[in-house]
């Protein structure tokens, strides 16, 4: 039986900005059927990495390859079978909730009928059906997750990329999205995630790396954290540099 390749493969990879390298040399391979955590502290690299993987960015140097695909070079074939929750809303504001994903599932080659249906029924699944009428201009920025989630799954991709998918999210949609994303793992896809709130990553996720000033400095299965003498928040800290204030201030 031949292996998969992996999901998401980098070699080298870099990606600079003047005289500062976002990206400098990263190596990654994520397996398929993983959910990946993807980590690091502010400005470490990972919504950089997340632009290149989908081809929005072109590496300064390096190699990118995406459900075995070369990237640059087949970002079309890619893109239609990924599902992607970026950072910043990349939502159509003067569209309604319902409109959009119909709109998201025929980019993705979906019949009308079939992009009318699955829109209803994603609008339905992540409560959104009250607020059918109401621009996506006006909607929270829980509610924007939430459809951009959804935006996300309409095709049903083999591999999602997610920048920060819970931010804004209230308890409840946070637990349905989490639901979600491990119904797709057991149905073999590949989730490759980025989030600050480790307690989530460590609860969720199969294997995690720590990116900092651009470089993988870490890898590891997240069952080697629980019960262990080092928490993953505490690993995090370590590895990145942060440590405790050596001084507090006398009115705190």
């Amino acid at each position: 039986m031949v292996e998969a390749p992996p999901a998401i493969e980098t070699r080298a990879l870099r990606k600079v900005y003047g005289e500062k390298a976002a990206v400098d040399g990263l190596e990654l391979a994520v397996p398929a059927g993983c959910f990946y955590g993807f980590l690091g502290p502010n400005g470490a690299g990972k919504t950089t990495t997340i632009r290149m993987l989908v081809g929005a960015i072109p590496p300064t140097s390096g190699s990118i390859r995406v459900l075995g695909l070369p990237v640059p070079g087949k970002e079309v074939e890619v893109k239609r079978q990924i599902g992607i929750v970026p950072d910043e809303s990349t939502l159509f504001d003067h569209l309604t909730g319902p409109e959009f994903l119909e709109f998201a599932g025929r980019m993705y080659g979906l019949e009308p009928a079939l992009a009318r249906r699955r829109a209803a029924e994603l609008c339905e699944l992540f409560e959104l059906a009250a607020q059918s009428r109401k621009l996506i201009a006006d909607y929270s920025r829980g509610m924007r997750k939430r459809l951009a989630m959804a935006a996300a799954l309409i095709h049903g991709p083999r591999l999602f990329l997610l920048d920060e998918p819970f931010e804004g999210v209230d308890a409840v949609g946070a637990r349905l999205m989490k639901d979600l994303l491990l119904g797709q793992v057991r149905r073999g896809a590949t989730i490759f995630l980025t989030s600050h709130v480790l307690e989530v990553v460590e609860r969720l996720c199969d294997r995690v790396g720590i990116i900092h000033r651009g470089r993988l400095v870490m890898e590891a299965d997240t069952a080697d954290f629980r019960g262990a003498a080092e928490s993953l928040e505490e690993v995090f800290v370590r590895v990145v540099g942060g440590a405790r204030p050596r001084e507090t201030l006398d009115w705190l």
